[in-house]
């Protein structure tokens, strides 16, 4: 799936929203690697992941040819910041009307409208792919995270209080979200 869309930050920059290709994936590893060693709010530790450039280029490529399934970098003054995307819960005729929602932002680059703007460019791409809702789950203590996704139509569904498993904090507890996206 592609997509693109050029916004102002505020703090007046302006923010490419693209589909990562092959080409960003160098960047978007070296992305994925310091957003998550930069807060204990995300799925995985730095070091639990060993994904080449060329693997993470490959991933990219897929996105970008599937038809129902993206993979968004943001990107600020030629750097890649963020990166955000939808995945298919299943393919099954049961699930396949699900789309789960990840994202991650460089901690420099918080506060500056650029998660609202992917939360908005994914969503925007769920409703093209055909998906009737978007799901995801944040960490109960990410009050910041989870106001904005409340603000963008998600609604809290459950939790799970022992979600994930912090190497330095015990069970955090994931409040899982949805949004319905049907037209």
């Amino acid at each position: 799936m592609e997509y693109c869309k050029t916004v102002v930050l505020k703090d007046g920059r302006m923010c490419v929203l693209r589909n990562g290709t092959a080409r960003d994936g160098a960047g978007a590893a070296e992305v994925f690697n310091l957003t998550h060693a930069e807060t204990d709010f995300l799925a995985s530790y730095p070091d639990e992941r060993t994904v080449s450039a060329e693997q993470e280029a490959d991933f990219l490529r897929g996105r970008t040819e599937s038809p129902n399934e993206i993979e968004l970098v943001a990107e600020v003054d030629g750097r890649i910041v963020g990166l955000a995307g939808i995945d298919c819960v299943g393919p099954r005729e049961k699930l396949r009307h699900r789309a789960s929602f990840g994202i991650s932002i460089l901690r420099a680059y918080w506060g500056l409208g650029i998660g609202r703007a992917m939360i908005r460019a994914c969503i925007d791409c769920a409703k093209r792919a055909g998906y009737r809702q978007i799901e995801l789950e944040a960490v109960s203590e990410n009050a910041h995270a989870i106001a904005l996704y409340e603000s963008e139509g998600f609604v809290e569904y459950g939790r799970n209080p022992r979600g994930f498993r912090s190497r330095s904090g015990g069970f955090q507890t994931l409040v899982m979200m949805r949004l319905e996206v049907d037209e």
